[in-house]
């Protein structure tokens, strides 16, 4: 009795993994070929505005200078370089100083936030560099983000039009090194970029990505300040929300941007995923549960069990394969074809090994409300908020690639 119970909750999550694959095929052609209607500055007489773009760091990461290097060389007229730290002794400040000496004719101003007002320490800083910014035009990027040299003319551009309040991006996954740190890196390019994708056809975008922001400063004033974020976690998502209800549009620019996975051992990598899942979690408690069911292998390996528990080992085997085949299509529809990420097509056979450990990190989301973050704990509450905890986490007092 129990082995056709297993086998109907196995075939039941079959069927909803292949229509969420449905959906994905779908949104991945509609992102391919359906191209927003927005004007663009440099066409016609649009004039191309003076952009300030923020980068708040913290700590040394795997390429970073090159990562860092990539803003310095923009195809743009006019912009400058706001790079944020909580004080002048982290040493990334030495990459950002070579850097500046390099390119001597971009202008960078350096702003020390001090220890945080805020739960949310990023925000603290972003609220210090945002005072310190000359231009009404405003970029947000992680630290952990690599661009193309036509980035601010493809993220900004759309802005002109007063109905887009916010520009955002998918981005594919780099690994920064090893078996965990590429794994992390095929869910940024496989099952990030399909979530964000499904959901941009089935409801519109009505959240952002934290690696890309593109707003106006005018906007952030309207929403109260980027510091009504500081309480949040999930501040990119919040700022989209804040967006949406304020009557503004949020675009998915069909610009992508590399995002460096830089967790490089099991601990990080795993520390930095689940919270993620946790933040997730308490900010789209709904989503997040009916997440569940666009998992495969979960499924497939229950079919399995099932079916070997029945003495039909053939029917278990199918129903696995047919998860296997489920996450390779998936990778490479999305992964590949979609964000461009070569790896997602090489390594397709290892994305069910990632659908399988997306699954475990989606369970153990529910086990507590601690995260850690920057190597330091917090505490999520009800809406999406966090308070910060005293004291580092194991994995900032032993490893070098603490959690981001």
């Amino acid at each position: 009795m129990i082995e056709r119970i297993l086998l109907f909750i196995s075939l039941g999550g079959l069927v909803t993994s292949a229509i969420y694959l449905l959906l994905a095929l779908i949104a991945a052609i509609r992102f391919r070929y359906v191209t927003p209607a927005t004007a663009c500055f440099g066409d016609g007489d649009l004039p191309l505005p003076a952009v300030t773009l923020l980068k708040p760091l913290y700590g040394m990461e795997p390429f970073v200078e090159q990562r860092l290097e990539s803003f310095f060389q923009q195809d743009y007229p006019s912009f400058e370089l706001i790079f944020g730290t909580r004080s002048a002794s982290d040493p990334v400040m030495k990459v950002v100083d070579a850097l500046r000496q390099k390119h001597p004719d971009v202008r960078v101003t350096v702003v020390h936030s001090g220890e945080p007002t805020y739960p949310n320490a990023k925000v603290h800083c972003l609220e210090k560099m945002t005072a310190a910014a000359s231009n009404p035009y405003l970029v947000i990027t992680d630290s952990d983000v690599h661009v193309a040299s036509d980035f601010i003319r493809q993220v900004v551009g759309p802005l002109v039009d007063p109905s887009i309040g916010l520009v955002t991006c998918i981005y594919r996954g780099v690994p920064g090194g090893g078996l965990w740190s590429r794994l992390e890196a095929l869910g940024m390019s496989v099952e990030m970029s399909t979530g964000v994708l499904v959901a941009e056809l089935l409801e519109g975008m009505k959240f952002a990505l934290g690696p890309c922001m593109a707003t106006r400063r005018d906007l952030l004033a309207q929403l109260g300040g980027i510091r009504v974020l500081g309480d949040y976690c999930s501040d990119d998502f919040l700022l989209g929300q804040l967006t949406y209800a304020a009557g503004k549009r949020v675009l998915l620019s069909r610009h992508i941007i590399e995002h460096v996975a830089v967790n490089l051992s099991a601990r990080t990598s795993l520390l930095h995923q689940l919270r993620w899942m946790k933040s997730t979690r308490f900010s789209r408690p709904l989503g997040h549960g009916g997440a569940l069911m666009t998992f495969a292998m979960p499924f497939g390996l229950l079919g399995l069990a099932a079916g070997l528990a029945m003495g039909n080992w053939k029917l278990g085997f199918g129903l696995l394969c047919l998860a296997m085949l489920n996450r390779v299509v998936l990778s490479i529809v999305t992964g590949w074809a979609v964000v461009r990420d070569s790896d997602s097509l090489r390594f397709c056979w290892l994305y069910p090994v990632r659908d399988l450990l997306g699954f475990l990190l989606w369970c153990a989301s529910y086990w507590g409300t601690g995260i850690v973050w920057r190597g330091e704990r917090y505490q999520l509450i009800a809406g999406g908020k966090m308070a910060r905890k005293s004291g580092l986490s194991r994995s900032a007092r032993q490893s070098p690639d603490a959690a981001a």
